[in-house]
């Protein structure tokens, strides 16, 4: 009975004992987990997005079809994100095209490496991260398309690097630009629809973007593209990516910067310097524009001429806007298609 009554009690010691180094681990382990990492993307229809170290940067990006296929890289523009190409990407995965479509800096769960690395917005950073992407999913070489911000990235890469563009696809054309050019005033019709660029130099608008993102954005996408009836789940699904922390100093510092308000990195002068004489574009080109976009836009004859190899223009019809491959995904999968055969 006393052997009994010693065992219980030594059981009952060994079991307290256990609950309290448990209990601490348990407590240590609470108190030293890492706290689960906020998402800025929406759900990508191709699964879980991947990243990769890039440059500055640690890139998110989606991809589907065959990995061994030849690749297709799809730029985002502004306000937008990824989520434009849901239907494009489909599409010319089905042609045996790899499709990555990345998040661009600012945007969704892309995120710099360093806290100090300057939020820079101006047009070759972003072209540059387009090569940092490149380069470390070791790509050599890729069929390009974009529109806005993302056809501005596609065409200073083809016009730079060109040998890592097997072909170009463009909405809206030769969109390389440089301070000099943006300090010539425009007429008062084509001042209007930059309202935001001169909202956005001034401290009240980068205050005013900072608390009204979502709202500002959803009437960036009415005014660009007045005749497409999206419905709230399709904007609310890309504003998430808008919610990025770095979001809203990437879009303040491009604009100011095309005003010459700040200046970019010494880093990428050079390229800047290059880009100020308008290069032309040889790769393999063809150029969208839909026939409602309600962006500012330059006409297709102005820049035809920056176009010096195969080259196409393709006049969108339907009341299509500034988002074109959402717009009509059937359109700019076909003009990637056939940009690449050229």
């Amino acid at each position: 009975m006393k052997k009994a009554l010693h065992t219980r009690k030594t059981a009952l010691g060994l079991s307290i004992l256990a609950l309290s180094l448990f209990g601490t681990v348990a407590s240590v382990q609470a108190q030293t987990a890492e706290p689960a990492a906020i998402s800025y993307s929406a759900p990508s229809p191709f699964g879980t997005l991947k990243h990769v170290k890039a440059g500055v940067l640690d890139v998110a990006y989606a991809e589907t079809g065959p990995a061994n296929g030849p690749v297709v890289i799809l730029l985002h523009g502004w306000p937008y994100d990824i989520h434009s190409y849901d239907e494009v990407a489909p599409l010319l995965a089905a042609k045996g095209y790899r499709v990555l479509m990345p998040y661009a800096r600012g945007y969704g769960d892309t995120q710099f490496l360093s806290k100090d690395t300057l939020r820079n917005g101006q047009p070759a950073a972003l072209a540059s991260d387009v090569i940092d992407f490149m380069d470390a999913l070791k790509i050599k070489q890729a069929v390009l398309g974009g529109y806005d911000w993302g056809a501005r990235s596609a065409d200073i890469v083809a016009a730079l690097w060109p040998e890592r563009v097997k072909a170009l696809v463009a909405v809206s054309g030769y969109l390389i630009g440089n301070q000099a050019a943006g300090q010539n005033p425009l007429p008062p019709k084509a001042e209007l629809q930059w309202w935001y660029q001169f909202y956005f130099a001034t401290e009240r608008g980068r205050a005013g973007y900072e608390k009204n993102t979502h709202e500002f954005a959803k009437l960036i996408w009415q005014l660009a593209s007045p005749q497409w009836k999206f419905d709230d789940a399709t904007f609310d699904r890309s504003a998430k990516a808008l919610q990025n922390p770095d979001h809203v100093e990437i879009t303040v510092f491009n604009y100011r910067w095309r005003l010459g308000l700040v200046q970019g990195e010494a880093r990428y002068a050079a390229l800047e310097q290059k880009l100020a004489t308008a290069p032309s574009i040889g790769v393999p080109t063809v150029t969208l524009e839909g026939d409602a976009n309600g962006a500012p836009h330059p006409a297709p004859e102005d820049y035809a001429k920056r176009f010096t190899g195969k080259y196409q223009f393709r006049l969108i019809s339907g009341g299509i806007g500034h988002n074109l491959p959402q717009e009509d995904p059937k359109a700019f999968a076909q003009a990637v298609i056939d940009a690449d055969h050229l």
